[in-house]
């Protein structure tokens, strides 16, 4: 199997060293179609759905005819819930509805691994070593951001739970803590820079590779 070689960099900035990535996670022909099928499906299924207006037949108010029907010179009205008159129903209203998108899960793996290659081969993945730090401080997670160019938007990937980590960029805009388990396309497409640990990656690629069976988020 080939490898794709990126280097390993401190929480400073600098290259320790080196890793090898796994070619059928992190060098995957782009599939434009898929991922956008895999973004789009991210996108509705966070929609709530929970819109909803009152037909007529829903609108609290009296039946009686509101006036004689000839001899007025007025237009007919039957009911003051009418959908032309103010109060009344709304015609073809919103509803409550789903507006899930199923996608099966290879398509999504794929997308997944689409997304993955193309930051790998745009240079916005950037490998670090695992996280030391036990107290919650900003300040170190700013200067890894600097030591990673400073993006305007960051995706820091990290293979267990990190209470520390999201503590310390929780005030940082732009920067998001993410398990490397959930995460997910959209995630990826609309990162700048992904800053994983290699721990992350190699679960990743436990996960997502030839004999992985595990499904991510998307």
């Amino acid at each position: 199997m080939n490898k794709v070689n990126i280097p390993v960099h401190n929480l400073q900035g600098d290259v320790v060293g080196e890793v090898e990535l796994q070619d059928d996670v992190f060098d995957v022909p782009f599939r434009q179609a898929v991922v956008h099928q895999a973004v789009t499906s991210l996108l509705a299924n966070q929609r709530q759905g929970t819109a909803a207006t009152k037909t007529r037949g829903q609108v609290i108010g009296s039946t009686r005819k509101l006036f004689a029907q000839k001899g007025t010179g007025r237009a007919r009205r039957g009911s003051v819930k009418s959908p032309v008159l103010r109060g009344g129903g709304v015609a073809f209203g919103p509803h409550p509805r789903s507006y899930r998108k199923k996608m099966p899960r290879k398509m999504r793996q794929l997308a997944f691994k689409c997304a993955l290659s193309m930051k790998m081969r745009e240079g916005s993945i950037w490998a670090v070593e695992e996280w030391g730090g036990e107290v919650p401080r900003t300040k170190d997670v700013v200067a890894l951001l600097a030591g990673a160019g400073m993006p305007r938007s960051a995706l820091i990937v990290t293979a267990e739970s990190a209470p520390v980590i999201s503590l310390s960029a929780r005030n940082l805009v732009g920067t998001t803590v993410r398990e490397c388990t959930v995460i997910s396309t959209l995630d990826v497409m609309r990162t700048g820079k992904m800053i994983v640990t290699v721990p992350a990656l190699r679960k990743m690629e436990a996960l997502w590779g030839v004999k992985g069976s595990g499904d991510e988020s998307a």
